[in-house]
């Protein structure tokens, strides 16, 4: 999977490497990629109580088989779930929140909706936010939506509050004041001052956040952000240092939740741009690829142990979203009404409690169902012999034969086919049917469930997933991705080379980005392109400043986007806008991509008055790196194949119910594989961290950038 094809830099007479750490529930996934484009991979199971020391153990791992001084690693970026477990776990640092005046209870009224199963629940209560309303406090002030200031800062008042929170010993202090996004100087004010009488606590203020409009969702950004801000500053000081332990120099780069990566400090600081790190990085591998093999519309799929996410790639660019909510109930987590919103650019995903480690379970209708509960890393399903006793998808991909039980994440681990068996013979006895048909049942059931994620994002969205290719990642995602795409009738499944790691090689081609907001309200009058050049230069170089880069370096790329939308209406769409500091000329153009998006969001077209709501300036810094030209081969110069068809490795009984049962199929080497070689299902091709099936009816070919392309024709009439 070919990452760039920028050339990197040398030390002397050796060429330095690049380290990536994905830290998932269930398996962490860690790559190096040496100075000769040579990748190593490792996938060590997470450690819930310790996730850097299971971290360590990939890296001590690859270092060992790479033979790559640790001295030499130049960069190391970093996948992590820490944000959002943090949310869902509500272990969060104790906090306090300062708002305006007659605003405290304003956010914990929220806008929370029923999910499914509340909708008739008499006796429900909404869940409680983080913040505790004997901890939200209000000062006297208050700016207007103009930014005029209405009400003076009283700052005796303002210090008696400092000095009520003082007293609770809080690690963190959330301050967002009414309409601080137009006029921020009383909440820099009240800032300052927690900040000079609370030494040691963390300071989160609205305006430095995301100065934005919406006073519930910009309160919300702010309380995420301080809730979570302690723990992930404690959490990076300590893989830092634990890495400098190892001889591994330089700071960690951290993924942020829309696809590119921040500093360390800069993801300290921001926490809340983090809530999405992890399942970002699967999607970034998918573009990776999609440029590669010059596809550019993919539905991302992505399966791990514990969670599945989807999104969408189209024209080249993942899909991004500027509101999501985390901690909802809701089937796909990000549901709106459920959770706390977060306004900040994240890749717009879908993601469902499906994963290998997924209970099966029977519920009290007697229907058999499979997740959202996982087994996790500990203690795992039945087959990891780690105490696990419940069946899950793992244990029953096990019994139909798709996974080798001595091979297992990279040969780490042996899977125990006895335990998996013993685990679903409760099951069994609940349902009345035998082993293979309970199973393939369960098989069957996370795949719709996969399914229902991949939906959300095209055909909720109006969006024809038959014209997008299937794009499989993670440990377990080639293993289903040819039945969820059989779901639709898509034909077209690519599946990269190290696909088990391949949100991990995904963290290697990303480049350090920030993005900042205002609102700055602005019709289409003679003097808005003023207005967005002078906007968007004051944004752009805030954006350098943060990436410590002079505005003007070269190779700093900038882009610019409104939110736009007809007068009189109260939510925007955003849409790109040209970046050019010298002034907009054609302020229709920008019109123009805005009646587009609309008619394409909700299918009618207009041609109205509109307005520009809020200004948004993406800075990327490029990172020289170098190409992992040898991502599709083995570590060591092993045999390959001549092209063509190739032998099997070896053959196995696995389960198909288009063949009436169990069959003898072939088993590839991915390895072993070269550009050109081609089989047909059914058949199995495996590799260190994954396996793929390949059903009945499909088949598959390596192509130029070593990726698995497996194609289906379907008949007319059974689309």
């Amino acid at each position: 999977m070919p990452v760039t094809e920028d050339k990197g830099d040398t030390m002397g007479d050796r060429q330095r490497a690049a380290l990536a750490i994905d830290i998932g529930g269930t398996f962490t996934d860690v790559v190096l990629v040496d100075g000769d484009g040579r990748l190593y991979r490792a996938k060590p199971l997470t450690s819930p109580a310790d996730p850097i020391s299971g971290a360590l153990v990939g890296v001590r791992a690859v270092l060992e088989r790479s033979g790559v001084r640790p001295e030499d690693v130049e960069r190391t970026v970093h996948g992590t779930t820490l944000a959002t477990n943090v949310v869902l776990e509500r272990k969060g640092a104790p906090l306090a929140f300062v708002t305006t005046q007659g605003f405290r209870t304003a956010f914990g009224l929220g806008h929370y909706a029923r999910h499914e199963s509340e909708r008739y629940d008499l006796m429900f209560e909404a869940p409680e936010p983080p913040v505790p309303l004997s901890h939200c406090f209000e000062v006297p002030e208050r700016v207007g939506a103009s930014g005029e200031v209405l009400v003076p800062l009283d700052e005796a008042a303002t210090a008696e509050v400092i000095g009520r929170i003082a007293e609770l010993g809080v690690a963190s202090v959330a301050i967002s004041l009414l309409h601080s996004y137009a006029n921020p100087v009383h909440e820099q004010r009240v800032a300052a001052m927690c900040r000079e009488r609370l030494p040691g606590v963390v300071v989160v203020a609205s305006h430095e956040t995301w100065p934005e409009i919406r006073e519930y969702e910009r309160a919300s950004t702010t309380v995420v952000s301080a809730y979570v801000g302690p723990i992930m500053a404690t959490y990076l000081a300590a893989l830092e240092d634990r890495l400098h332990d190892l001889g591994i120099p330089g700071p960690v780069q951290v993924m942020e939740s829309s696809g590119g990566v921040m500093s360390s400090s800069h993801a300290a600081r921001r926490a809340v741009f983090t809530i999405e790190s992890g399942p970002a990085a699967s999607v970034v591998a998918a573009l990776q690829v999609g440029r590669a093999c010059g596809i550019d519309n993919l539905i991302a799929f992505d399966m791990g142990g514990t969670t599945a996410k989807a999104a969408l790639v189209r024209d080249g660019r993942a899909d991004i979203t500027h509101t999501f909510h985390v901690g909802g109930k809701g089937s796909f987590g990000g549901r709106s009404g459920t959770g706390m919103p977060v306004k900040v650019p994240a890749i717009d995903l879908a993601e469902v409690g499906a994963g290998g480690g997924s209970i099966a379970w029977v519920d009290a209708g007697g229907a058999l169902r499979v997740g959202p509960r996982s087994a996790g890393a500990e203690p795992g399903p039945a087959a990891y012999d780690r105490g696990g006793t419940e069946p899950t998808v793992t244990d029953a991909n096990l019994l139909l034969g798709y996974l080798d039980p001595g091979s297992f994440a990279g040969g780490t681990m042996s899977l125990r086919p006895e335990l998996a068996a013993r685990a679903m013979g409760d099951l069994c006895r609940q349902l009345g049917a035998d082993e293979p048909v309970v199973a393939q049942a369960i098989h069957q059931i996370v795949n719709a469930n996969m399914a229902a994620a991949v939906d959300v994002v095209t055909v909720q969205r109006g969006v024809d997933p038959t014209k997008f290719a299937l794009f499989a990642s993670g440990g377990a995602g080639p293993m289903h991705v040819a039945r969820i795409a059989e779901h639709f009738g898509i034909t077209k499944v690519v599946v990269p080379a190290a696909s088990g790691v391949a949100s991990a090689v995904g963290l290697l081609g990303t480049d350090l980005t920030v993005e900042n907001v205002r609102t700055y309200p602005v019709g289409a009058e003679p003097e808005a392109p003023a207005v967005l050049a002078e906007v968007f230069a004051e944004l752009a170089v805030q954006g350098a400043t943060e990436l410590s880069v002079d505005p003007s370096a070269a190779g700093l790329v900038r882009e610019a986007f409104v939110d736009m939308r007809y007068r009189g209406q109260s939510y925007e769409l955003t849409v790109p806008a040209p970046f050019s500091p010298e002034g907009y000329e054609d302020v229709a153009a920008i019109q123009k991509a805005f009646f587009r998006a609309y008619e394409q969001a909700y299918g009618i077209p207009h041609d109205a008055p509109t307005e520009i709501v809020t200004l948004r300036v993406r800075v990327t810094q490029r990172v020289p790196r170098r190409p992992i030209g040898g991502a599709a081969r083995a570590e060591t110069d092993a045999a390959k194949g001549t092209g063509g068809r190739p032998a099997p490795g070896s053959r196995r009984r696995a389960y198909f119910e288009e063949l009436g049962g169990f069959a003898e199929v072939d088993v590839f080497d991915r390895e072993r594989l070269v550009v050109g070689d081609s089989l047909t299902g059914p058949a199995i091709v495996e590799e260190p961290e994954a396996t793929l099936i390949v059903p009945p009816a499909w088949s598959g070919t390596v192509d130029e950038a070593g990726n698995m392309v497996l194609r289906r024709e379907y008949a007319e009439e059974g689309r």
